[in-house]
């Protein structure tokens, strides 16, 4: 390296430095506040404008608080529902275009139902990605994979070929999911949280949603696709040392069971799915006696009491 170079080079460092001593952020920071990844946050700005960084000589993006704020209102209205190629214009103009937002997730959906009428699991994949790059896990789940899900459900009321697109749409999405938890544990550290199936149902979507969730907001996850015994889930516990345990059912449960699974560990526990709805009433006189058990119908739920539980602090 020459002398010219070496100077070029610590000079490009030093203006890094002094950008982030007087506040700005590099984009692993602002992903990890705003939950929206860094491959998103670079679409955003290169497809549409929406956030420009600042850049140093060397073209790292740099961002300010006021661009995080930003960020937030752009999540504001994907919460909404609004197709991420109208936010811009609506930010300028603050009037919702809700009709046209709503058909454009509909047309998401469509798509890939057709995927998955077809059990087509190349197109499949490419349609999801192109939504993936675009849009934070949130979001996504919000506005297109549980109502899609809700529409499967519905559609497979006949029954004729409603076994295979389950079990093909239910295979296809815990080897997505699993393979970005993957990806996400490994970006993570500290303590994880434990997710149990404990309904007879494997591959339920609802739980490895969940498990994608947490790990999205910054906190490794384990997963465990099949039901425990009390007295393995406890020496699970022991061994893995979670922050928290979350116990994910779509079916009734005995009650007498959960409680014996509830016992013998002291971190705390999330009781995740549609067991919640079917046991509400008992599950509301466990929580008055437990103040260490929480209960969420669905995944956007336990990412909200995961969140007022301060348990995604990685």
């Amino acid at each position: 390296m020459s002398h010219i170079e070496s100077n070029e080079r610590a000079t490009g460092a030093d203006d890094y430095q002094d950008a982030i001593a007087q506040g700005f952020m590099p984009i692993r920071e602002v992903a990890r506040l705003t939950g929206v990844n860094a491959v998103t946050l670079r679409a955003w700005e290169r497809r549409y404008g929406l956030i420009v960084p600042h850049r140093t000589p060397k073209g790292h993006r740099l961002y300010s608080n006021e661009h995080v704020a930003h960020i937030h209102n752009i999540l504001t209205w994907l919460g909404r529902g609004v197709s991420v190629s109208q936010v811009k214009g609506l930010l300028r103009s603050g009037q919702p275009a809700f009709s046209e937002a709503t058909s454009q997730w509909e047309e998401k959906r469509q798509r890939l139902q057709e995927c998955i009428c077809n059990l087509n699991e190349r197109r499949l994949d490419e349609c999801f990605n192109t939504e993936l790059a675009l849009y934070p896990p949130q979001t996504l789940c919000q506005q297109l994979l549980l109502p899609l899900l809700e529409e499967l459900e519905l559609r497979w009321r006949n029954p004729c070929g409603a076994q295979a697109e389950r079990v093909f749409f239910f295979s296809w999405l815990r080897s997505k999911l699993g393979a970005r938890l993957y990806h996400n544990n490994r970006q993570h550290g500290g303590a994880t949280l434990l997710l149990i199936n404990v309904s007879d149902l494997p591959m339920a979507p609802g739980m490895w949603l969940t498990a994608w969730l947490a790990s999205s907001a910054g906190c490794p996850v384990e997963v465990f696709d099949w039901p425990l015994q009390p007295t393995d889930l406890a020496l699970a516990v022991e061994h893995i040392q979670p922050r928290a345990v979350l116990l994910y059912s779509s079916q009734a449960l005995n009650t007498g069971h959960l409680q014996r699974l509830l016992a013998g560990y002291d971190c705390p526990c999330l009781i995740v799915g549609e067991a919640v709805q079917i046991h509400l009433d008992e599950l509301n006189r466990l929580c008055a006696h437990n103040p260490d058990l929480a209960l969420a119908q669905d995944p956007l739920a336990a990412l909200h009491s995961l969140t007022d539980l301060n348990l995604l602090d990685s």
